[in-house]
């Protein structure tokens, strides 16, 4: 018990709710947040993410209206329903937040990431690699006689993928861009 004899999060109204969320399902969601494109924005709305303990696994930002000056945001994050709702109903009500989309629940999206994916080999897991690389579909963007650099589109598990497949061939390091996503299909009135 705390000194004022209230149990730790014992009301799941509580701002600090410091009850165990292990029981409820986590949920991955893409945030689609278009925005004003000018100073502090882009801070503004991780800050609320960070300020609530709200974890992004993955951020892509660029500005989509050059004369409106507008910048679209495509977050993807993880939690229980709750805490997507709570995240959705905070960034509708800042300022320089013209739309907040949930692409996973408003129906199919397409979701893309691109990856540079750096391999270095000899011989065997070279030719390995570039076997590889080829079922994926990978381009290569750069080579040398001791390794490639693999540029590859797709979802994030196929970016998973083609890393995992890779480590063993020698890969040393990797750079993606993050998820792009658009809403399939003609747009909603």
């Amino acid at each position: 018990m705390s000194p004022l004899h209230i149990k730790k999060g014992t009301s799941k109204h509580s701002a600090y709710d410091l009850r165990s969320h292990l029981g409820e399902t986590i949920e991955r969601h893409t945030l689609a947040v278009v925005v004003d494109n000018e100073a502090g924005v882009l801070a503004r709305v991780i800050g609320l993410f960070s300020g609530r303990g709200y974890n992004i696994e993955s951020l892509t930002v660029a500005e989509i209206d050059h004369t409106g000056h507008r910048s679209r945001i495509t977050i993807v994050t993880v939690g229980t329903p709750q805490v997507i709702e709570q995240i959705k109903a905070q960034l509708a009500r800042m300022v320089p937040v013209h739309d907040v989309h949930d692409l996973t629940v408003e129906g199919a999206a397409v979701e893309r990431e691109l990856a540079l994916v750096k391999v270095e080999s000899e011989g065997e897991r070279r030719v390995e690699a570039l076997r590889v690389a080829d079922i994926f579909r990978a381009s290569v963007v750069d080579t040398s006689l001791r390794s490639f650099v693999f540029e590859i589109t797709g979802t994030p598990e196929k970016v998973d993928a083609f890393a995992d497949l890779m480590r063993p061939l020698g890969l040393v390091e990797i750079a993606r861009t993050g998820v792009a996503a658009l809403a399939r299909g003609p747009i909603s009135a």
